[in-house]
């Protein structure tokens, strides 16, 4: 698991791409990418603003809204076992 911090500059969001749900809920579509490295300020995350796949593949400019970081990271990692010697009489 891990647990990334992040911010969204609101002022880039696109009201037009906001669709509104038949509960009353308003959604915004993002893409989030999580980067191997982090960058100069220690950002591994940047959300961007969701494609259509029309958008996609016009090869439309993306969106960054906002970066973040990995604030916590569970890993789970296994020790080898060491192998046991069993003395034995014979």
């Amino acid at each position: 698991m891990k647990i990334i911090q992040a911010s969204i500059d609101l002022t880039k969001v696109n009201k037009e791409k906001i669709t509104k749900h038949q509960n009353g809920s308003q959604y915004y579509p993002i893409s989030i990418f999580i980067n191997d490295e982090p960058d100069k300020y220690k950002n591994d995350t940047q959300i961007m603003e969701g494609q259509t796949k029309e958008e996609r593949e016009s090869k439309a400019k993306k969106i960054c809204l906002g970066n973040g970081k990995t604030v916590y990271s569970s890993t789970i990692q296994q020790t080898p076992k060491k192998e046991e010697k069993i003395d034995l009489p014979f």
